[in-house]
């Protein structure tokens, strides 16, 4: 799909209502590979993006925030018919579904935020992701560290992928993390669809991954969070099932919408 600055990937599965999901900081659509097959059965129409940056997307463009991402996913809906959809965004795509959920809501009947992160990155925040995002290397080794008990049996074979799909492309990674205002939590409150919070009940990226969860469902007029027992930041790959479950009992009320 073209888009002002370049073109955006996506590879769609199945027939239904439309699911569209955007990966976190630095992984490409694979991510979802055990997820989509689940969404696919129970009847669903699904996307999975490239982040603009990543995967088979263009690797440059002016910006990366939240909003142009958001931007992005919009689009993809509109080439696919104009929805509504539902918005899946892990990580830090998690405040692109907000932005797009906001500034479209004809478009989007519902969002879904994996791992959200709600406060604004402190300092050494920032100089430990400065570090992390240095290479794909270090990335792909952070990224390991961000399973809890269990990974997907794929696993290292995707990381080799994801890191070699880097190579070239860090400031783009850098660019959807870094800090922006508006914060996405200052759109939260225009955002009338329903809200799904999922988080791993052991995500290493939170000391009290609950409270996080719940930090983020308030800042919405409508919303509820759920936490994914033994998962860790990605639970889309490390407990699809579980994800998929809360995914669908999600849909079925978005899709009515």
């Amino acid at each position: 799909m073209v888009r002002d600055g370049g073109t955006i990937a996506y590879e769609v599965h199945g027939a239904g209502p439309l699911v569209v999901l955007s990966h976190a900081m630095g992984e490409f659509r694979a991510a979802f590979r055990h997820l989509v097959p689940r969404l696919v059965a129970a009847g669903y129409r699904v996307a999975a993006v490239d982040v603009r940056g990543h995967g088979d997307s263009s690797s440059r463009w002016p910006s990366y925030t939240p909003a142009e991402v958001g931007a992005d996913l919009l689009a993809v809906v509109r080439e696919l018919g104009g929805g509504p959809a539902t918005l899946v965004g892990a990580s830090s795509s998690g405040a692109a579904v907000v932005f797009a959920a906001a500034d479209a809501p004809e478009l989007v009947n519902g969002i879904v935020q994996i791992g959200p992160f709600v406060a604004r990155p402190n300092r050494l925040l920032l100089l430990a992701q400065d570090l992390v995002l240095l290479s794909p290397r270090l990335f792909g080794l952070f990224h390991r560290t961000r399973f809890a008990d269990v990974r997907p049996a794929d696993d290292a074979a995707f990381r080799r992928e994801m890191v070699a799909r880097l190579r070239g492309r860090m400031d783009a990674v850098r660019g959807v993390v870094a800090p922006v205002e508006p914060h996405w939590t200052e759109r939260a409150r225009a955002v009338r669809q329903p809200v799904l919070v999922l988080m791993g009940a052991k995500d290493p990226d939170f000391r009290d991954p609950a409270a996080q969860a719940r930090a983020a469902r308030r800042q919405f007029p409508v919303a509820e969070a759920r936490m994914i027992a033994d998962s860790g930041h990605y639970p889309y790959a490390d407990q699809p099932d579980a994800t998929a479950a809360d995914l669908i009992e999600f849909l079925a009320v978005t899709a009515r919408a």
